[in-house]
């Protein structure tokens, strides 16, 4: 028996793949170089954490006919860089309890190192190898400052090496106190870091607003498509 929602996939056009059980690989890459203090990261961690409770956030994620798989990593120097959680499939809300509690109770390997933006893309690269086949692929990327070691994340990009993913960036302001920092880190990201169709860059004022800002992100990043919207 045909199901429901394949006759009218079949009717709209639209080809469903038989693996299709997925929606979204997303990954999140949290920023932990010499910039970031033990407070702040704290917040960082606890502001994902909340984010994952959050119960817009959630529904968004439960919301589609599929899952989402989620992964999260650490970043700061070229070879810095650790998982917090390996690919993890949400389908329930306590799946996203578990996955919020491991990553509030985490704690950062390094502390003294640089950032080396363009390999923590390197190291996404990676990850994604090892995703599960998902409709899309989304990486997400947070930080206080623009790169200071090594090669750039457009060096990636100008190679199409993100062909058919997206990556998005959450910029976390205030790290100097000054204006035209934040102006700079702004630019960065949305001119080297973003990529894909739709690729944007969430802003946070300091880390105390990380998690209002993870919110409206991961909203915008996980909510199902609705057919009608598409043109």
């Amino acid at each position: 028996m045909v199901k429901p929602l394949l006759i009218f996939a079949l009717w709209l056009g639209f080809a469903i793949p038989a693996t299709a059980q997925c929606r979204l690989a997303l990954l999140l890459a949290l920023d932990i170089s010499s910039s970031v203090s033990v407070h702040e990261d704290r917040l960082q961690r606890q502001g994902l954490a909340a984010a994952l409770r959050d119960a817009e956030v959630s529904a968004a994620i439960l919301s589609g006919p599929w899952d989402v798989a989620l992964a999260v990593y650490e970043w700061s120097g070229r070879y810095q860089q650790d998982d917090l959680l390996d690919w993890t499939f949400l389908s329930s809300r306590d799946e996203l309890e578990q996955v919020a509690t491991r990553i509030e109770t985490s704690r950062r390997r390094y502390a003294e190192f640089p950032t080396a933006a363009g390999f923590a893309l390197d190291y996404a690269l990676e990850k994604f190898k090892t995703a599960p086949d998902c409709d899309a692929r989304t990486l997400d990327v947070s930080g206080d400052g623009i790169n200071n070691d090594g090669h750039s994340p457009y060096e990636l990009h100008r190679e199409h090496r993100f062909r058919g993913m997206v990556v998005n960036g959450l910029i976390i302001g205030g790290a100097t106190n000054r204006r035209e920092d934040d102006i700079a880190l702004m630019n960065f990201y949305r001119n080297e870091v973003i990529y894909g169709p739709g690729a944007f860059v969430e802003a946070a004022e300091d880390y105390n607003d990380f998690a209002a800002a993870m919110r409206r992100k991961l909203i915008r990043e996980v909510e199902a498509p609705v057919f009608g919207a598409l043109e």
